[in-house]
């Protein structure tokens, strides 16, 4: 209890000093340029209480608990003894199914729990008037970071290039602009963005380095990276996918 309570105590002070700045940004520019006085400031100080709070505890958590499980849940689904045997092929691909079908659902299920997609979800409804489904747009891009995570995992089993991937990944995306309905297109831009946050990227950037560390043949320096980076494009391919699709479909029903 009491070395949990001191690496609370060092992360606290590590996240007081990282805000800091950002304090010092805002007043200075209330105060000195803008010459007003902070409104609501005893409002202020709680809610900044509250969030130098709730972010040590946040780091806290992906120290002691986010970082280790998306490592561990990774050693266990590439151990020989899980795939089949100690004389199992670890450098075949097909070998490793569970862990595509494990970054799938674990790619839906933090993208759907993901506050910034929420957060941009709630927002695009009240804009279009309903128009835009909140859970609608979640799913949408929550399917696109399960394939995302899929594909990610097996390109480091199989060790091929992260470059051919992205490559090929913005090209569509290229394509899929030219055609898909003009206002969703920036949706769809920033729906790849918020993806990557705070639910999602710890459990991805630990289950890349240790799924790489497990396979034989992989560095986790080169090839534990770049899970994220397909967490960011994919779902921009499926909400311009679906946007795509509706549009056609609305176009079939007006006929």
């Amino acid at each position: 209890m009491i070395d949990y309570l001191t690496d609370f105590a060092l992360i606290l002070f590590y996240t007081i000093r990282d805000v800091l700045p950002i304090l010092i940004l805002i007043i200075f520019f209330q105060l000195v340029v803008l010459k007003q006085p902070i409104p609501h400031l005893k409002r202020v100080i709680i809610g900044g209480f509250y969030v130098i709070l709730g972010l040590a505890l946040f780091l806290m958590g992906l120290e002691k608990a986010l970082f280790p499980v998306g490592n561990i849940m990774a050693t266990q689904l590439s151990a020989p003894s899980f795939i089949g045997d100690t004389g199992a092929d670890l450098t075949n691909w097909k070998s490793y199914y569970w862990i595509y079908i494990f970054s799938a659902m674990i790619g839906f299920s933090t993208t759907i729990a993901e506050p910034s997609l929420i957060a941009v979800a709630i927002k695009a409804s009240e804009v279009s008037g309903g128009t835009i489904k909140p859970w609608g747009l979640r799913i949408t891009v929550a399917v696109g970071v399960a394939f995302a995570l899929a594909l990610g995992t097996f390109r480091i089993v199989t060790g091929t290039p992260l470059f051919l991937y992205i490559m090929a990944g913005y090209i569509i995306v290229i394509i899929q602009t030219f055609f898909a309905p003009k206002k969703l297109i920036a949706l769809a831009y920033d729906s790849g963005g918020v993806t990557t946050s705070t639910v999602t990227v710890p459990i991805v950037a630990a289950l890349g380095l240790g799924l790489s560390s497990a396979v034989p043949g992989r560095n986790p320096a080169i090839d534990g990276f770049g899970l994220i980076a397909f967490a960011s494009l994919f779902p921009i391919i499926a909400v311009l996918g679906y946007a795509q699709f509706m549009s056609i479909k609305k176009s079939i029903n007006k006929n």
